[in-house]
């Protein structure tokens, strides 16, 4: 019976998370960006990626609750010490991390 009630609680946390698609523009390569997000992530406990783009800038998706993704964002727009970032585009994503885990991809 503890076991119904434990796995009725997961699937309702698991149907509030939300995946978002963040782009962050500024001086985020080379500072530790990717590294600080995917700490930061973790301890939001969010799922998803973040990677270095071509162009210079960073891109990533997290999944997670509402709150967590809110103060996620937040920290997006601050970066890490070294960072200045300029903006940060969100917008839903269209992908479902496949992975549990928050990863910096290559």
């Amino acid at each position: 019976m503890g076991t119904d009630r434990t796995e009725l609680a997961m699937s309702e946390m698991e149907s509030k998370k939300t995946c978002r698609h963040y782009h962050v523009f500024g001086r985020v390569q080379g500072v530790w960006y990717r590294g600080t997000a995917r700490e930061r992530a973790r301890e939001l406990g969010l799922q998803g990626w973040v990677r270095n783009c071509a162009d210079g800038t960073v891109e990533a998706v997290a999944c997670g609750t509402p709150e967590a993704l809110d103060a996620f964002r937040s920290w997006l727009h601050e970066g890490p010490p070294a960072a200045s970032v300029n903006r940060v585009e969100e917008s839903d994503a269209s992908e479902m991390p496949v992975d549990q885990d928050f990863v910096i991809k290559h």
